[in-house]
């Protein structure tokens, strides 16, 4: 059969490449974000009992009613923000698809959305599948703030959509209260609607405070967000997450949403409801992820890489540069089949690979999967 490929220049990605090599060299993975401990069992057990009390057919497409309400009322809780739990709430398969099917439903040939680089990499594929035309913004190591001038002048009236990620991945950054609102003032009066990927809102470090879209009414109203309960409970594989968005923007989403996969693992959904009764289990996150940061930089603080503490997420980015001239990709390689630790390396996902000569590490492990991690690391 003849074909031409949709997404001609997607190939194995970076995670998986690393993971593998890991597994190859038997090397301790700090490369792809997940936990190397257990959930907690109070949640499988809320999972479980969901399971045999009969949550076990298809929810509703938007989602469990229980989890849409828990979820409204997170958002009053922690922003002092409403979202309509059944007509502005959608739970779905992991914050990625939420993303796929909020370009889908909106992007249409030659529309162009702005991404700002380094980005994770299922943004950019999500435009070109659906025809768009990805116009990249590169920031800038080491604090990776936006160039709101720049931003400015890359604004055209094919604009359709501008995708932000803070807390950020991979750099570990966090916008700022102004950087939302030069946001805000550049969109307004437009038809731009924001993609803005909040799935570490919880993990935000050294007092800071997470500022969502959805503390400034006037990105809320143009604005899906994005958020995952499985960074926040510690269980990827369960991939759940939702979006939130105003109802005219929701509308549209549902349309697309119901034909990709119209409802998720109904026992999960359950299950988190009942878990998120208490509050604890999500406010608790800042302090527990800024104790295993702290754990991982004091192990570290005498080796040869250079830091600038993470902000948010569980990624801490080290500079290298005083080791050697590699670039990251080889430099990272070299240190799983050579020295046993795996990371990523951030050029990857930068404009025309542009090399800091940085390397991403995930601290979402056990205390002694750190201290190992750091022993090779000191050694380097």
């Amino acid at each position: 059969m003849n074909f031409t490929s949709k997404l001609p220049d997607v190939g194995t990605t970076i995670f998986t490449i690393m993971s593998a090599l890991a597994n190859q060299h038997n090397a301790i993975n700090l490369s792809q974000g997940f936990p190397n401990y257990a959930s907690d069992q109070k949640l499988i057990d809320l999972v479980n009992n969901a399971m045999n009390s009969g949550y076990n057919q298809y929810a509703p497409m938007a989602g469990n009613l229980d989890l849409r309400l828990a979820i409204a009322n997170k958002y009053q809780r922690l922003y002092n923000s409403t979202y309509h739990p059944e007509k502005e709430i959608t739970v779905t398969a992991g914050a990625t698809q939420a993303i796929y099917c909020i370009v889908s439903a909106f992007v249409r040939p030659n529309n162009e959305v702005i991404v700002f680089k380094p980005a994770y990499d299922c943004y950019e594929p999500a435009v070109e599948v659906n025809g768009g035309k990805v116009i990249p913004i590169q920031l800038s190591a080491p604090d990776y703030k936006p160039d709101w001038n720049k931003v400015a002048s890359k604004l055209s009236s094919k604009t359709k959509m501008i995708l932000i990620n803070s807390p950020h991945n991979p750099s570990g950054t966090i916008w700022s209260k102004d950087d939302m609102l030069q946001l805000q003032r550049l969109t307004e009066g437009t038809d731009i609607i924001v993609l803005s990927d909040e799935v570490y809102e919880h993990i935000v470090f050294d007092g800071e405070q997470h500022q969502s879209a959805c503390l400034f009414q006037g990105l809320k109203q143009r604005s899906f967000i994005t958020a995952s309960f499985g960074k926040t409970f510690h269980n990827t594989g369960w991939k759940i997450g939702y979006t939130c968005a105003p109802e005219y923007l929701m509308q549209e989403f549902r349309k697309v949403h119901q034909f990709n996969v119209f409802s998720v693992h109904h026992p999960s959904q359950k299950g988190i409801a009942d878990y998120m009764e208490d509050a604890n289990t999500y406010l608790g996150l800042n302090q527990f992820f800024q104790q295993k940061r702290d754990l991982f930089l004091s192990l570290i603080k005498d080796s040869k890489f250079k830091f600038t503490p993470s902000k948010g997420t569980y990624f801490q980015v080290l500079d290298y540069s005083d080791i050697t001239d590699e670039n990251d990709v080889d430099f990272a390689k070299r240190l799983t089949t050579e020295f046993g630790i795996a990371c990523i390396p951030l050029s990857v996902f930068n404009l025309n690979q542009k090399d800091d000569k940085v390397l991403r590490f995930c601290f979402a492990k056990t205390d002694e999967t750190l201290l190992k991690a750091s022993e090779i690391l000191n050694k380097i």
